[in-house]
């Protein structure tokens, strides 16, 4: 039997949209990065772009679980010394909401090339707003 390689050219894009309102964050994560790499479709193949493009909305109103709110923080350096800068989760979502749902997707991405280039196929949005509505974006709903 013959292994099937599909060529890029051959495979179907499709646009899907996620509502993170009351969704938890973990598993708004994990439902975009299965879309994006493609893991939802028969024909995946692991080394190749095979996934779908995700639109993200309502990234304000994204929710963690136990103490998470207060506990979790997300770090940024510039290189100098002493610069290492720190906020937790709720300082996150009140000032940059998109930046916490697109955090947590990139760390479930490939670590490569072809995590960045992955990366570029998702849109997230802090309200329930987007200007992809010519894509025909299909519902994808958070278990």
């Amino acid at each position: 039997m013959k292994t099937i390689f599909p060529k890029a050219r051959d495979v179907e894009r499709r646009w899907y949209v996620i509502d993170a309102r009351d969704a938890v964050l973990g598993k708004v994560a994990v439902k975009a990065a299965t879309v994006l790499r493609g893991k939802h479709k028969p024909e995946f193949t692991p080394n190749q772009e095979m996934g779908d493009y995700v639109i993200v909305i309502n990234a304000e109103k994204v929710r963690v679980t136990g103490n998470k709110a207060t506990q979790k923080m997300y770090y940024r350096h510039s290189g100098y010394p002493g610069a290492l800068r720190s906020r937790t989760f709720e300082q996150m979502i009140a000032q940059r909401p998109t930046h916490v749902v697109e955090h947590a997707i990139r760390g479930m991405l490939p670590k490569s090339r072809l995590g960045r280039k992955l990366f570029t196929n998702v849109k997230v949005y802090a309200g329930p707003d987007h200007p992809h509505a010519a894509q025909k974006p299909e519902p994808l709903t958070i278990e």
